[in-house]
């Protein structure tokens, strides 16, 4: 008995087990913290420089569709891997518009960081924070990040700490129900890969970013999903004007591109099947209006495009050829003066570069993306590359911008994978010693083609280089089987394949999901 009694017993301290690499620099988060170790911790907390005899380390900022294609293909038997970014997982974007309507369960389209690199599991010299990064010093090597509050503990338990001179500056993500001070360290860096993405493009029209919600990331779509379910039940309260029913029941979209259609599409769908099904009082007041200043889906074949056209009408949504001058809480105003009440309003206008992309001392590209060369390099500083929507090739190169893209994304993920894993191979991989290696053929993109549904089950699949080439186009259902097939292909885990065909399904059998959680 005197055992089980010694083991009830609460220990005096608890030492926590971490993966050992660097020494460890004691973290905590009471409030008997002295302000002078505070302070000593905030400036040194982090990883230092890379010895001769470790393995080098690269640096990842993002964790998008370039990020995490570089992460899933990189050596880990060559590089120790970071990744920085204020999410812990991938979202698949081209599935994104079907979660906010319940076709799609959100996890379905999220991939952990974890699953697609274990080694930040199981390596000791690699690791994910949950952070942003706010600084780049490209002559120390080094780069600023921030913690977030809600993973405050969590990293906090888990950071290593080094006293270092070269440094990338990062701060925690810290938005949480209890959120606490970001958490700023520092990381060092042998190769850095930029992969922050864009951030949406609003023109500095007044009100977009108070009134109107984006669809690029998971709680985007939660948020689309509670709104349009909330206004349907408020519409169905007695009392309710005819006036406001309509308002609330609007759901205007700004933008005809991929996205804005898709998301179109995906409404109509939502509306037709299931809300003329669950919501009998309130079925003839809700709308689907879009928005857009020229042609919708610009980049595709004019034959695809009027066929869109003319199925989205039929689907009921209305379209609208006009420029948003300003938004308002419960309506926004066109630059001819007229007024569109709206009770939801999904903004889907392209992206531009984030404010972190602005403020590096990088050069840039036409439209304010780091400018790089044919190897995806920033010619400016040693060890340094931008991939994905950050990044651009300089005029210079004599190429074009590559379209803010997936696929153009991960292809360049991919490219920057094989090319450090060479130089690390051939003993590159620390810091500025590759200056002297064979970079081998640059980076060369081709484009596979555009896909987009548009509801009904039909869709659009355009097999052109440019728009000004020749290539196969379809339309109907069987582009909206090869899109499906091709997505579901794509999808990067078998876990999240089988989610998404069984939400496919049941979708099928039961209707939409319509619970407001």
């Amino acid at each position: 008995m005197s055992i089980f009694r010694n083991l009830l017993k609460p220990t005096s301290h608890f030492t926590p087990t971490f993966k050992t690499h660097f020494p460890i620099l004691p973290f905590s988060t009471a409030a008997t913290t002295s302000a002078a170790s505070a302070t000593h911790i905030s400036k040194y907390a982090g990883l230092g420089p890379t010895r001769s005899n470790e393995k080098p380390r690269v640096v990842v900022l993002g964790s998008g569709w370039a990020g995490c294609r570089l992460i899933k293909d990189i050596d880990t038997k060559v590089y120790d891997v970071v990744c920085v970014s204020p999410r812990n997982h991938m979202v698949f974007t081209p599935l994104l518009a079907s979660t906010c309507v319940g076709t799609l369960e959100f996890r379905s389209v999220a991939e952990p960081i974890g699953r697609i690199q274990p080694a930040f599991s199981n390596e000791p010299g690699s690791y994910f924070f949950l952070a942003n990064c706010s600084k780049v010093d490209t002559q120390d090597h080094v780069v600023r990040a921030n913690m977030s509050h809600a993973s405050f503990e969590v990293v906090a338990r888990t950071m290593r700490a080094w006293t270092v001179d070269d440094k990338v500056h990062c701060e925690t993500v810290t938005n949480g129900a209890q959120s606490l001070d970001p958490w700023k360290f520092k990381l060092s860096y042998d190769k850095l890969v930029v992969a922050s993405g864009a951030e949406a493009s609003t023109f500095g029209i007044h009100g977009v970013h108070e009134h109107a919600i984006f669809l690029r990331e998971v709680h985007h779509a939660q948020e689309i999903r509670r709104k349009l379910l909330l206004n349907l039940m408020l519409s169905d309260i007695p009392g309710v004007a005819e006036e406001e029913k309509q308002r609330l029941l609007h759901c205007v979209v700004v933008g005809g591109g991929p996205t804005g259609v898709e998301f179109s599409g995906e409404l109509s769908d939502f509306i037709m099947k299931d809300v003329h099904q669950r919501y009998a009082h309130v079925k003839d007041y809700i709308h689907v209006t879009l928005i857009e200043a020229n042609e919708i889906l610009s980049s595709f074949d004019d034959r695809l495009r009027h066929y869109a056209v003319k199925q989205l009408t039929k689907s009921g949504v209305q379209l609208v050829h006009g420029v948003v001058k300003d938004v308002q809480p419960d309506k926004l105003i066109l630059s001819d003066g007229s007024v569109v009440p709206y009770g939801l309003l999904v903004w889907s206008t392209g992206v531009g570069p984030s404010p972190f992309v602005k403020n590096l001392g990088f050069p840039k590209s036409p439209g304010g993306r780091i400018g790089i060369d044919d190897w995806l390099r920033v010619p400016s500083v040693e060890d340094v590359y931008a991939i994905g929507d950050c990044a651009g090739f300089l005029e210079s190169t004599g190429k074009p911008v590559l379209p803010a893209l997936a696929q153009v994304a991960e292809r360049q993920g991919k490219y920057i994978a094989k090319l450090l894993n060479r130089i690390g191979k051939a003993g590159g991989g620390h810091a500025n010693k590759a200056n002297d290696l064979d970079m081998g053929s640059s980076f060369v993109y081709k484009h596979l083609g555009s896909m987009a549904t548009i509801g009904s089950y039909k869709a659009l699949v355009d097999i052109r280089q440019s728009k000004d080439s020749k290539g196969l186009s379809l339309k109907g259902f069987p582009s909206w089987f090869i899109w499906r097939s091709a997505y579901l292909t794509r999808v990067i885990s078998w876990r999240n394949r089988f989610y998404v065909a069984i939400n496919w399904f049941t979708t099928l059998l039961f209707g939409r999901d319509i619970s407001r959680i």
